[in-house]
C-alpha cells in the first residue's frame, strides 16, 4: 500500500512536533489535531490510516474520542499517554484501542508500532474479497464452516468454549484483546469468576496448541490486560 495518512491527535506542542517531525523524516503523510473535537473532525473527513491518541486533551478524554470513533470507523488508534496505569490502558484497549504506548517513547518504538499497524493493514487489504471462511497462521488452520481447527494439519481436540477462543482470537489477530472484552465476547458478560475462567481455559488451549507454552508462539499474555494472537511468519 502506498504511505499512509496518520492524524495526530496531541495538545502539547514540542510532543507534536517531535511526532511531526519524526514522521515527516519518514516521508508519511501526517493530519494534527490539538483537540478531541478537532480529532473527530478530522477522522471523519479525511479517514486517515492510522490515529496516534493522547489521552489527555483539553476539552475531552481520549477515550471518549475512541468510543466516537468506534460508532462509525476501525481505523486503527496507537494511544500514546503518560498515564501508565493497568487500568488507564484496559479503558483505552475496551474502548477500541488497537494499541497504546507510554510516553515518555523513542521515535524508533514509535516508528515500529506503526510499521506493525501498517503490516496488518496491508494484509487485511490484500485479503479483501478472499474466501475467509479457513483462517491459516504459520501451522495453524481454523476452518469455520466445519467447526475445527488443525495445527501441522493435524486436528486440535477442542472444547466448545477453546475453540470460541481461538476463534475470536484470530479474528483479532495482533490486538491486544483485554479479559472484559473476551469474556463478554464468550459468555456476554465480564464478572470476576468468568475471568478467572478465562485464564483456565487459556492454560488448557494452550497446552494443547503450543508446542511449549512456556515459550508461546501463538498466544501472547499481556499481563493485567489480556492477551493477543501473534502473526506466525
Amino acid at each position: 500500500m502506498n504511505k499512509p495518512v496518520i492524524l495526530i491527535v496531541e495538545d502539547d506542542t514540542p510532543v507534536r512536533n517531535l511526532i511531526s517531525t519524526t514522521l515527516k523524516t519518514h516521508e508519511y503523510k501526517y493530519l494534527t489535531a490539538p483537540t478531541g473535537r478537532d480529532a473527530i473532525m478530522l477522522a471523519s473527513s479525511h479517514n486517515p490510516d492510522v490515529v496516534f491518541l493522547d489521552l489527555g486533551l483539553p476539552d475531552m478524554d481520549g477515550v471518549e474520542v475512541i468510543r466516537q470513533i468506534r460508532t462509525w470507523s476501525n481505523m486503527p488508534i496507537i494511544v500514546i499517554s503518560a498515564r501508565s496505569e493497568d487500568d488507564d490502558k484496559i479503558s483505552a484497549l475496551d474502548a477500541g484501542a488497537d494499541d497504546y504506548l507510554t510516553k515518555p517513547f523513542s521515535v524508533e518504538e514509535l516508528l515500529a508500532r506503526l510499521r506493525v499497524t501498517i503490516r496488518r493493514l496491508s494484509m487485511m487489504n490484500s485479503s479483501a474479497g478472499t474466501d475467509t471462511s479457513v483462517y491459516t497462521n504459520g501451522p495453524l488452520k481454523i476452518d469455520h464452516p466445519a467447526g475445527c481447527a488443525f495445527l501441522y494439519e493435524e486436528e486440535l481436540k477442542l472444547t466448545p468454549i477453546e475453540f470460541k477462543l481461538l476463534c475470536l482470537l484470530a479474528r483479532n489477530t495482533g490486538k491486544v484483546l483485554t479479559h472484559t472484552y473476551i469474556t463478554q465476547s464468550i459468555w456476554g458478560r465480564s464478572w470476576d469468576n468468568d475471568i478467572a475462567s478465562l485464564r483456565v481455559f487459556m492454560v488448557t488451549l494452550r497446552k494443547k496448541l503450543e508446542p511449549d507454552p512456556e515459550s508461546p508462539k501463538f498466544i501472547q499474555t499481556h499481563v493485567g490486560i489480556g492477551y493477543r494472537m501473534l502473526k506466525v511468519e
